[in-house]
C-alpha cells in the first residue's frame, strides 16, 4: 500500500448548487504508454483517478442509472481509450479520459489523475493531473 498523505480528497458536492461529485478511485489497469523504446510495445501498471462536478438534473434520481452518471460507464471509456493503442503521454491520456467525462451534459468540470507505477524506483508513482470545465456555450 502506498502512502497517500499527499493526496487530499476533493468537496466538491454542493446541495445549495444542486452538485453531485461523482468520482473513481485507485483504478489500476495496464496501458501501452511511453515515449522510451523500453516501454513501446510493453503494458506497464498505471493508477488512474477521477473526480465529476456534476449538475443535478431537475427531478428525483428515481433510483434509475440513467438518472445519474455512470461511474461504470466513465470506467469502459477508460478501458476503451486504452485499448485504442499506444500512447506516448500520460498528459495525452489525462486528456482523453476528461474528454469522454465531459461528453455527459451533465458533467461540468473533469479532475483527472494519472500515475505510472514502478517507473523510477525511488517513487511510488509519477504522472499528471489536470482538470478540464464543459465548454459554456
Amino acid at each position: 500500500m502506498t502512502d497517500r498523505k499527499n493526496v487530499f480528497p476533493l468537496r466538491i458536492a454542493d446541495a445549495r448548487k444542486r452538485i453531485r461529485h461523482v468520482f473513481v478511485r485507485d483504478l489500476e489497469l495496464d496501458a501501452n504508454i511511453g515515449v522510451y523504446r523500453r516501454e513501446k510495445g510493453k503494458l506497464q501498471p498505471v493508477r488512474i483517478n477521477v473526480d465529476l462536478t456534476v449538475e443535478e438534473t431537475e427531478g428525483e434520481v428515481a433510483d434509475k442509472l440513467e438518472n445519474v452518471v455512470d461511474y461504470g460507464a466513465v470506467v469502459d471509456g477508460i478501458k476503451t481509450i486504452l485499448a485504442a493503442g499506444h500512447l506516448n503521454l500520460v498528459e495525452t491520456l489525462a486528456e482523453q479520459v476528461a474528454a469522454h467525462c465531459l461528453a455527459d451534459a451533465r458533467v461540468k468540470v473533469a479532475r483527472v489523475r494519472i500515475e505510472k507505477l514502478n517507473v523510477i524506483a525511488e517513487a511510488s508513482s509519477v504522472g499528471v493531473e489536470i482538470e478540464r470545465e464543459a465548454d459554456q456555450g
